[in-house]
């Protein structure tokens, strides 16, 4: 039975563990989180053991951090002992913006094989997108059960280690913009006279239709602009004003300024 480990069980780090606990193989979980509490109602929604940093680090075979970048060089400080003591092959899982394999190594203080992924919320409920990268030493098995635990969080892609920040730019920043976006296309409905129960179930529904339709139809995003967009029609109208507010570009640099972040995060 394999041993999963996850120290940070805040919105990422839940999101995954609640991904693998759907996964069918038989595993343990084990939950640490900085406030114990919040490791406690994840454990009472998807099961698994809470624990403390060091008892997850001397068991699990793989050992998800999910921590954010400024602490994870005191987490890994704290574990070296516990891991340098380990006798048994095991995996660090990191979930860190900005931080390669080399320098999760450095900080835990020993050549372990580590395992990058760069997921997003939607993981939870296994419509994510989860980024990943591993390096030579990961063996095959290994890499073939880490997919195996990670299926259910959606779809994986793995990418070299200087993309995932970009991915992640697009993916793992863009449910913040994209919910942003919904809220002001709800708005809009509520200054037209909608409720706004009604203006968001709309919104969200039209977005999870449109994406569907984009990966279904294999179409590129403005043939299916195009197609809405009849002459002299509202919705060109409606396009013309996203135009003149720059909303393309007020995007692109959303998603460059998340991208250079990430290039800023590491410990």
């Amino acid at each position: 039975m394999a041993v999963i480990g996850f120290i940070g069980t805040g919105n990422m780090g839940g999101a995954i563990a609640a991904a693998v606990s759907r996964c069918p193989a038989e595993k343990e979980l084990l939950l640490c989180n900085r406030t114990p509490a919040k490791a406690e109602a994840l454990a009472a929604v998807i099961g698994g053991q809470v624990t403390d940093n060091r008892d997850a680090a001397c068991r699990a075979e793989f050992l998800f951090l999910g921590v954010k970048p400024q602490m994870l060089a005191g987490v890994l400080a704290d574990l070296r002992e516990t891991l340098a003591a380990r006798k048994d092959r095991f995996v660090l899982v990191s979930m860190v913006a900005g931080t390669s394999r080399e320098r999760i190594r450095e900080l835990a203080g020993g050549d372990y094989p580590v395992i990058r992924i760069l997921p997003n919320t939607p993981a939870a409920i296994g419509e994510g997108m989860v980024f990943y990268t591993c390096g030579p030493e990961i063996t095959p098995k290994e890499k073939a059960l880490f997919l195996e635990l990670l299926a259910p969080a959606g779809k994986l892609a793995e990418l070299e280690e200087g993309l995932l920040d970009a991915g992640s730019a697009v993916a793992g920043c863009g449910p913040a913009f994209v919910c942003m976006f919904l809220e002001a296309l709800a708005d809009g409905g509520v200054a037209c006279g909608l409720r706004r129960d009604q203006a968001l179930a709309f919104a969200a529904q039209m977005l999870v239709g449109t994406g569907r339709l984009l990966q279904e139809s294999g179409k590129h995003p403005g043939q299916l602009k195009d197609a809405v967009c009849s002459p002299g029609g509202a919705t060109i109208q409606g396009v013309r004003a996203l135009e003149e507010d720059g909303f393309r570009g007020a995007v692109m640099d959303a998603v460059i300024a998340a991208y250079e972040k990430h290039l800023d995060l590491s410990p």
